[in-house]
């Protein structure tokens, strides 16, 4: 009885983990390009991972070929192509906003579902789907001053956060697929995943041209202690605890659950001084009402 409900709890934890490393990383995103810092977050949590599986003298059993290259294929749509494009849209639309456009990936993943395993979906998802788009643009096109915005600015992020939230529910279903099916642990697929989201990466800014290449000996040591909190929370804990909830809990839900960050971060941002209008919180609870009705209506 008590694992009916690791999956949800998972999946909670993941969420308030990630809207504390989204605010972090939030900050440090004009400072660093959002390509190396996904590389820098990404290699952090690998470390942790692999020293996390010596420490249990974990070995790496029960993973075919096909397993092994579904879950690299996870990390390279989820993390390698999702957390860029999220990182873009952080610095585009803020914590808060850049958030609430991942609360798309539930909806998103059933139109997958619908195009790809041929899952039918009820009125009732439809409407569930269109509470959320509602809620999400109802706060997107919200003026904040505390941003320069331009509506260049916004247009790019919301193009980002899409691009995102489809790459997310992308690797999502992926993932389910394989935890499902196969014996892997939670955690072997979390290093997995990692890996596969940077090693696409790393052709990618070497075959980037730039004028004037970022350089990561230019960091100092308050945004490398940043990038290692951050990365410690949201993507090596944040992960593995995605892995647990999309393993033990039905998929919507694990979806769903781990959507709610931009609940999480509305108390953060509080404390750091933005002002939260009555606007920006409904819009919140109407994205999530709309998650909630198309998972009930599964």
């Amino acid at each position: 009885m008590q694992t009916d409900f690791l999956g949800e709890l998972a999946a909670l934890t993941a969420a308030c983990l990630w809207a504390i490393s989204s605010v972090i990383y939030g900050r440090i995103g004009q400072r660093i390009p959002p390509l190396e810092l996904n590389i820098l977050k990404g290699a952090i949590a690998i470390a942790l991972l692999v020293c996390t599986l010596l420490l249990q003298k974990a070995t790496f059993t029960d993973v075919t070929p096909t397993t092994l290259g579904l879950l690299l294929l996870s990390g390279v749509l989820g993390i390698g192509i999702g957390d860029t494009a999220f990182f873009f849209a952080l610095n585009y639309l803020g914590a808060r906003r850049a958030l609430l456009m991942e609360t798309l990936s539930p909806p998103l993943a059933a139109i997958l579902a619908l195009i790809f395993l041929q899952e039918q979906l009820r009125f009732s998802a439809w409407c569930g789907i269109l509470l959320t788009i509602l809620g999400v643009a109802w706060v997107i096109t919200e003026q904040v001053p505390s941003l320069s915005e331009s509506s260049v600015h916004i247009l790019r992020g919301v193009g980002f956060g899409i691009l995102a939230a489809i790459a997310l529910a992308s690797g999502a279903i992926i993932s389910r697929i394989v935890l499902t099916t196969s014996n892997i642990s939670p955690l072997w697929a979390a290093l997995l995943r990692l890996c596969g989201g940077v090693l696409v990466l790393l052709p990618w800014r070497w075959l980037r041209q730039q004028p004037r290449r970022f350089r990561f000996r230019s960091l100092n040591t308050k945004i490398i202690l940043a990038i290692c909190v951050a990365a410690f929370a949201g993507t090596y804990l944040g992960i593995w605890l995605q892995q647990v909830a999309v393993k033990f809990a039905v998929v919507g839900v694990a979806l769903t659950l781990s959507n709610t960050s931009p609940l999480f971060v509305i108390p953060i941002v509080i404390c750091l001084g933005e002002r939260i209008s009555l606007r920006a919180i409904l819009g919140v609870f109407i994205a999530l009402s709309g998650i909630a009705v198309l998972l009930l209506s599964r």
